[in-house]
């Protein structure tokens, strides 16, 4: 079972069986008109309503959606990409470092054993994605400073003094 909504009537709750598709989808519209034949929904509240705009109701969203024209949400969306990022390397670089020093007994002359050899092999997969979330974090990083840099723009304002205020009021 799925069930809808949709921004102008939140409270109405759309059910249809099954999973969420365009299928789904349709059927719930069809309850919607359902709804506005019986009276109990007026048809300015759903006049221009699309399947697409139906809100799955139960489920949070991965992430909010941003509107490409919304550089402000964007630049919020850029730092927070980058602070989780950053979360997420600091989580895991002590393993990492760990593991690299010992990527080096590879190399030297003294014999390896096989627990050396499954400790590394364990290891790789923290070393890769260690590699790869750095590698990721550098990518993001000037967009990021971009992206504070705008914010830091959009915060700055000038308050009025409250002085000049009682003379704008007489």
């Amino acid at each position: 079972m799925v069930q809808y909504s949709f921004p102008q009537n939140p409270e109405i709750i759309l059910t249809v069986a099954g999973k969420d598709s365009a299928k789904a989808r349709e059927k719930a519209m069809a309850q919607l008109i359902d709804l506005m034949d019986a009276g109990k929904l007026d048809a300015e509240t759903v006049d221009g309503l699309d399947p697409q705009q139906l809100v799955e109701v139960g489920k949070e969203p991965l992430a909010p959606p941003i509107e490409a024209d919304d550089p402000i949400a964007h630049a919020v969306q850029t730092l927070s990409t980058f602070a989780g990022l950053k979360l997420k390397i600091q989580e895991l670089q002590a393993d990492a470092t760990q593991v690299r020093s010992q990527i080096d007994i590879l190399f030297g002359p003294d014999p390896v054993t096989e627990a050396q050899i499954n400790a590394l092999k364990d290891g790789f997969k923290t070393l890769k994605t260690y590699a790869q979330l750095h590698h990721r974090l550098q990518e993001v990083l000037p967009q990021a400073e971009v992206a504070r840099s705008m914010l830091d723009r959009a915060l700055s304002f000038t308050p009025t003094p409250l002085r000049n205020l009682g003379s704008r009021l007489n």
